[in-house]
């Protein structure tokens, strides 16, 4: 480039000079060494070097380059607003899976008064991409972040007489096979009592049912168990848990039994065995209520009923994606997912699940709002922030005081 201007500077003095026949021959000599495009050629032979005078100062020309002609914004702002509301209300999942429940949240939302946009923002909403959601998201994205944490505790009670799942044994195409987990709300101590939430997650439709218990007694995760069968839109038929002493023990086993319901166990300290509702687990469980002790009956009434209103919140709007197959190509592994969809659409699609059943979550759908669950689960957050005192946090650090305290007495 530095090269052809050079041939530029120096052609160009004598080209101003000249007459039209000798321009003519110099201006092709220009575009034969810096293959040029011939009308540009002449404006830098007729611009380079030329003296231009303002006020008292004269100085020489350079050869201005054009301006870049900017493509008029197709996703105006009219469509950023809209969709950054959209995102909000479905507590700001992904672009892959919001891009594919634009469509039917729009129609919804504007079924319950929530989002008002004219024909044309809604057309470009229905055909916009997920590339392009991210970029209009861009800047409002990293706002929100969340860190995980862990906490297992495995037992050891009768596990000889439950098998430990092999998926060959597992029919995961048919609603009605579950994964469940335990998560703790102890604030990052582990010392006294604290709630605990059941996690559910069936395999085939990603439906996932939460409830809150005082603590991990097996009485009480028991009855928690019976309480969110009950509001599963299909049958329970297989049980897979991890080996905890809460799942693990003899009225869970007698009622499997009794039940014709298939319980298994996941392998010890491999947690990718119950990879479905450790996902859940984040998800749906911490980025709803967070990493706070949660210790007392009042946290835990407020726990259940933001889950109320939560299982119909991610249930019936939040699309969610499944992996259909990886493949590894040399360091690298590719995997592919289906289609997004709401595990109320997936159950819905499921041919064993019965006709009632499917006409009954159609009518509930039919009333549900998705900015009016969003708002009350915000409400329900709030109060729950508000009884997360400092005065949990001395509580614990008592309660570890006095335990070392009895430990380094015993030795």
């Amino acid at each position: 480039m530095q090269q052809r201007q050079a041939v530029a500077a120096k052609v160009a003095s004598r080209y101003q000079r000249s007459s039209k026949k000798e321009k003519s021959v110099i201006l092709n000599e220009l575009v034969e060494l810096t293959e040029y495009n011939r009308t540009y050629a002449r404006r830098v032979l007729r611009q380079t070097g030329k003296r231009v005078q303002q006020g008292k100062q004269v100085f020489r020309a350079a050869v201005r380059s054009r301006a870049q002609r900017r493509r008029s914004c197709y996703y105006d702002e009219k469509v950023k607003v809209a969709l950054l509301k959209i995102w909000r209300v479905m507590d700001y999942i992904c672009a892959k899976r919001l891009q594919a429940a634009l469509p039917e949240l729009v129609l919804v939302l504007e079924r319950h008064n929530e989002l008002h946009c004219d024909r044309l923002t809604k057309e470009k909403l229905s055909r916009i991409s997920a590339a392009t959601i991210d970029r209009l998201l861009r800047v409002a994205r990293d706002k929100y972040q969340l860190r995980s944490q862990a906490r297992t505790k495995p037992g050891t009670l009768l596990k000889h007489q439950i098998p430990i799942r092999t998926f060959a044994e597992w029919d995961e195409q048919q609603p009605g096979f579950v994964e469940i987990d335990l998560v703790g709300h102890d604030g990052g101590v582990g010392a006294g009592e604290y709630c605990q939430t059941l996690d559910l997650t069936d395999i085939a439709t990603t439906w996932t049912e939460t409830r809150a218990v005082r603590n991990k007694a097996q009485s009480r995760v028991f009855e928690a168990l019976q309480k969110v069968r009950k509001d599963l839109p299909f049958a329970l038929l297989g049980l897979d848990s991890d080996n905890g002493s809460e799942f693990i023990n003899d009225p869970l086993l007698r009622y499997c039994r009794q039940e014709k319901i298939t319980f298994t166990r996941s392998r010890p300290y491999r947690k990718n065995d119950n990879c479905f509702v450790e996902q859940k687990n984040y998800s749906i469980v911490r980025r709803a209520v967070g990493y706070g002790r949660y210790d007392t009956d009042e946290q835990c009434l407020l726990l259940n009923e933001l889950y109320s209103y939560l299982r119909l919140y991610t249930n019936f709007f939040l699309p969610t994606m499944k992996l259909k197959d990886k493949e590894r190509v040399g360091s690298k592994v590719k995997k592919r997912y289906d289609k997004p969809q709401t595990p109320y659409q997936r159950v819905l699609q499921a041919k064993l699940v019965s006709k009632v059943a499917k006409d009954r979550l159609r009518v509930r759908y039919a009333t549900l709002n998705p900015a009016a669950l969003k708002r009350k689960i915000e409400r329900l957050q709030q109060r729950l922030a508000k009884t997360t005192s400092q005065t949990n946090w001395r509580e614990c650090a008592r309660m570890i005081a006095v335990t070392t305290a009895q430990r380094s007495h015993q030795f």
